[in-house]
């Protein structure tokens, strides 16, 4: 798996090394009929049926449980408990946090190969016989069909955890050059404090990567999972620790939002928040951090994705079937509840007619319902009670609005689970809120441009919202593709020519975006490492100083 050649020292030579380690992404299943991932994958979703797990915090290697238990229900059938857990209290949350202290040394000191070891042996357990529990977690806790689970709790956490592995090893093979008196080395060490790591609701492999990246780089992590998500979180928690990672690197801490914030950076020790969320929370955070910024031993390392409100845009010359077919998946692939989703569309009026008529008439085909009972499913029920009363709010914004027209869907039935049928808005008015605020939902809004302005519509799409996530452009002429690119340059951090604004993968599309869409610290990339580690620069010289005098002085 390993080996490294050390370079002779000599004028300008370096060190060299090699990594044998070979990643490649994880195939993603198929699930056709009659095949055994199917098979494995309906047992495993029988065995959860009427199920609720118990699920503790997890504090200093121990199962704690308090006195605040809650409850994590399935979106698509609420009276289903799917999850019981507790909440941990401030005092609790600061004897994880002096847990992990104390086993911080011994773990930033253990080489980087022995820790990949653990990331990619976890990686092979998610590949093979962990699969298949993982999904059927995902779509029970988290209302995923089994194509966006298996793309989410499968292959995207695999892939996080193989090429995090993959870029540590060459990251500790970057070093700088030695010359024929002394020799140079970086040691890649982890921060001095501990690292709290946010998660949501709507990728399990989010969970896994914000608190196993910096992990893997030799910090220790206060992992607060979603609440809405735990069932999914608390097993990829368990295969971690069955693939090696010592129990007091990583500290499993469901928790009330604000006490867990409130409590992680008042410490002196607070090093780093890794967080996916909302833009209050992430702004809220923020402000907390620069308040106690006296109290710190070190700056903290602040990285955040906060979502989106992504674009299609769509030019005279674009391919119709490409645009109908792409947006209806990012759109309302997991009911819109993607960051990357797309919820505002612009196509000029020379093409509406045939765009519009395609895209009700696919609209018709979408099935919502139940994921785990009807592989035929395109999209469940939203999360929780919460978002549906927040999208069903827009939806009635909509029927109000004499500017926006309902297309199609928009239908609300909370009954059974939360459901909301996906929903197409057309608008005449490009500033409409509908228009400018992430909605998180199965909501779609259509601006239909004159296609004489299609140049002030790249001003109208790059100035409309503070995001800055993702956007697709959908044209056959380079000249306007490559106009796009630099119009928008700044709208989005993950830019599509053809193709949905969703479904980025790792190594090939590292994912994030500015504005206050986040710090855009490129997840799946080989650089998001290093936020997460704290380089120290090491020179040994070789040849003894006989004088404190320079030739000059002679």
């Amino acid at each position: 798996m390993w080996r490294a050649l050390r370079g002779l020292r000599g004028g300008g030579r370096r060190w060299q090394h090699r990594s044998a380690i070979g990643v490649t992404n994880e195939p993603i299943l198929e699930f056709k009929p009659g095949s055994p991932e199917r098979a494995a994958l309906q047992k495993a979703l029988a065995d959860l049926k009427g199920k609720t797990e118990s699920i503790p915090c997890v504090i200093g290697g121990e199962e704690v449980w308090t006195s605040t238990v809650r409850y994590q229900l399935s979106p698509f059938n609420h009276a289903h408990k799917v999850a019981k857990y507790c909440y941990a209290n401030k005092e609790l949350i600061n004897k994880a946090i002096n847990a992990a202290l104390a086993a911080r040394k011994e773990w930033d000191l253990k080489p980087v190969q022995d820790r990949a070891q653990i990331f990619l042996k976890a990686a092979d357990m998610l590949s093979g016989p962990r699969r298949a529990e993982v999904l059927a977690k995902t779509m029970i806790g988290q209302g995923k069909t089994v194509i966006q689970a298996e793309i989410d709790a499968a292959a995207e956490l695999i892939d996080f955890f193989r090429f995090n592995a993959k870029y540590a090893l060459e990251l500790e093979n970057s070093q700088p050059i030695s010359v024929d008196v002394s020799t140079n080395s970086m040691v890649y060490r982890g921060l001095e404090g501990f690292v709290a790591a946010v998660s949501p609701f709507n990728f399990t492999a989010i969970g896994g990567n914000l608190a196993g990246a910096p992990a893997l780089m030799g910090n220790v992590v206060l992992w607060k999972p979603s609440d809405t998500a735990l069932l999914s979180s608390y097993a990829v928690y368990r295969i971690l620790l069955e693939a090696g990672l010592p129990p007091n690197i990583v500290q499993f801490v469901p928790a009330d939002g604000p006490v867990f914030g409130d409590t992680v950076t008042s410490s002196e020790h607070f090093c780093g928040l890794n967080f996916t969320g909302s833009v209050p929370t992430f702004k809220r955070l923020w402000k907390q951090v620069s308040e106690n910024l006296d109290r710190y031993r070190n700056f903290p390392r602040l990285a955040g994705e906060c979502g989106g409100k992504n674009f299609h845009l769509v030019h005279s010359s674009a391919d119709v079937a490409s645009v109908v077919n792409g947006t209806l998946r990012s759109a309302f692939e997991y009911g819109g509840q993607k960051c990357s989703a797309c919820s505002r569309l612009y196509a000029p009026d020379s093409l509406w007619p045939q765009i519009k008529e395609k895209l009700l008439e696919e609209h018709g085909k979408i099935k919502v319902g139940d994921p785990a009972q009807d592989f035929g499913t395109f999209f469940s029920a939203v999360i929780d009670d919460k978002s549906f009363a927040r999208i069903k709010k827009w939806i009635e914004h909509a029927k109000k609005s004499s500017s926006l027209t309902i297309l199609a869907g928009g239908g609300c039935d909370d009954s059974v689970g939360y459901f909301i049928e996906p929903c197409i808005v057309e608008s005449k008015d490009p500033q409409d809120p509908i228009m400018k605020e992430e909605i998180f939902g199965p909501v779609l809004t259509v601006y239909v441009y004159p296609e004489k302005r299609y140049k002030e519509v790249l001003e109208l799409i790059d100035t409309t919202t503070p995001y800055g996530l993702t956007g697709a452009v959908f044209a056959q002429e380079k000249r306007i593709i490559d106009e796009a690119r630099n119009l928008l340059r700044n709208a989005a951090g993950n830019f599509y020519i053809n193709d949905k604004s969703t479904g980025a993968v790792v190594a090939q599309q590292p994912f994030g975006g500015s504005r206050i869409s986040g710090t855009n610290d490129k997840p799946g990339g080989p650089h998001y490492i290093l936020r997460w580690t704290s380089p120290q620069a090491v020179k040994e010289t070789h040849v003894p100083l006989t004088d404190w005098r320079y030739a000059y002085m002679q």
